[in-house]
């Protein structure tokens, strides 16, 4: 990764960026405020692949170095936490080949960038049913986890063998549970105290998710925490979205007006439920 680039109250005093990319690095900074949460429904690797003529292994492989700039850009920019859809508990329908293909990735991936988020403070954080993955799988993601864990530069969350659905249900089952032993008064269970059982606790809600790939849903991807996240959709599949499309993302989100159901911060309009 780059050198972190300093924010808009930096002192005046520092040293012009000398790369393009510092430079719109930079202009993305001064322009508005960053989204501290990013999402990302990571999708089109299969089609990428197809349309030239490949095998979607190929795809896959292709959309890993977009990971890879998506984390560096999030992390240069002084994004806190970029949460990627790796793997969906639908995802378990494929091939069994590339099943297979996919995890051994996942698994080579983290083994090798587990030094570069290391040296460049990031955590690694994993939701989901990670119990479903191979246990070779488990045993880099639990070691990766457990040696990033003091890391607080940005947190990079790994959503695997995830389903909104699923996450929700279990919140509700371990409350039930929590409300027969007689922990908690089922009066008293508010959005904050569900929040506390979901795979997500202790981070903020995404401010930003964007979709590659140029489909119009959610896909069953952080259906709770998304009630008042931007969405922010591309035609670009996933291994063609890099940090320039990255910061035109960023650009949408800041020319947006965010009233969570109040009445606009611009403007004279009646308050309304958007």
């Amino acid at each position: 990764m780059d050198t972190v680039l300093p924010t808009t109250d930096a002192s005046p005093q520092v040293k012009l960026p000398e790369s393009e990319d510092q430079r719109r690095q930079l202009a993305v900074l001064e322009r508005g405020e960053l989204p501290p949460h990013i999402a990302c429904i990571m999708d089109g690797n299969g089609r990428w692949a197809k349309q030239r003529g490949k095998s979607r292994v190929v795809g896959h492989h292709e959309g890993v170095s977009s990971v890879r700039d998506i984390t560096e850009a999030c992390a240069e920019l002084g994004v806190d936490y970029l949460t990627l859809y790796t793997f969906s508990t639908e995802n378990w329908e494929r091939p069994d080949s590339e099943i297979d293909a996919l995890m051994e990735l996942l698994v080579q991936t983290v083994k090798e960038e587990r030094s570069t988020l290391l040296e460049n403070d990031v955590r690694l954080r994993l939701i989901g049913n990670v119990s479903q993955l191979p246990a070779s799988c488990q045993k880099t993601m639990a070691r990766t986890e457990e040696e990033t864990a003091n890391n607080d530069r940005m947190t990079l969350t790994l959503a695997l063998s995830y389903s909104g659905r699923w996450e929700i249900l279990e919140a509700a089952r371990q409350l039930a549970r929590m409300a027969a032993e007689g922990e908690v008064d089922p009066d008293e269970i508010d959005a904050s105290c569900f929040e506390k059982q979901l795979d997500t606790a202790g981070m903020p809600d995404p401010d930003l998710l964007i979709r590659t790939g140029g489909e119009y849903r959610l896909s069953n991807f952080l259906l709770w925490q998304s009630a008042y996240t931007e969405l922010y959709i591309t035609e670009n599949f996933w291994p063609e979205f890099r940090r320039e499309q990255l910061y035109g993302a960023i650009r949408s989100y800041q020319d947006r007006d965010r009233r969570f159901g109040r009445v606009s911060n611009t403007s004279g309009d009646s308050p309304d439920k958007a």
